[in-house]
């Protein structure tokens, strides 16, 4: 259920993917679902939790790599996104795709994209911290906001032009330090 509600939510918008479409891309039955997911408010939630777990599995699986390298996960990570900015079938993060169609600040579409940016944040941060130490929160936001961005840019303009360059620029900041 959770891959067809990815795939389906990423192309075509949580709001334009109704509960019966779901359930006849799943096979499954509807009762089998609703015991699953009560509600397509829990259903968005599980499938943004499971894609936070799994960008940030990625991501926890490169600073292991790199356990005494904190510039070496950083570009890892930068080269990680710059592959997704370029991938066939790309619309933008996730997060922003669903959170945005919700202005309840508690839905779990909204709860859940504060999670992902929190931790995502906090990584970046424990990395530039160990870059420098006197800016490393300072380092690790700045990065978190070209991030940001270039997904936003490369949602609408593509994955060259401003996308590209949020992606070079958190290079530059990554490689000057020290």
């Amino acid at each position: 259920m959770l891959d067809a509600a990815a795939r389906l939510f990423y192309e075509r918008g949580v709001h334009e993917v109704g509960m019966d479409g779901l359930i006849t891309a799943t096979g499954l039955g509807k009762a089998t679902v609703y015991r699953l997911f009560p509600s397509k408010d829990a259903l968005v939630g599980a499938y943004l939790a499971r894609q936070a777990e799994q960008i940030l599995g990625l991501i926890d699986a490169e600073i292991d790599q790199r356990p005494d390298d904190p510039t070496g996960a950083l570009l890892a990570i930068l080269d990680a996104i710059e592959r997704d900015l370029n991938r066939p079938g790309f619309r933008g993060c996730a997060f922003n795709n669903a959170s945005i169609e919700y202005d309840d600040p508690n839905h779990p579409a909204r709860v859940q994209a504060r999670h992902y940016r929190e931790e995502l944040h906090k990584r970046l941060t424990g990395l530039a911290a160990d870059l420098d130490s006197n800016d490393g929160a300072k380092l690790g936001s700045q990065l978190a906001v070209l991030i940001d961005g270039a997904y936003t840019n490369a949602a609408h303009l593509g994955p060259g032009g401003p996308a590209a360059e949020g992606v070079a620029l958190a290079r530059l900041l990554v490689t000057s330090q020290g």
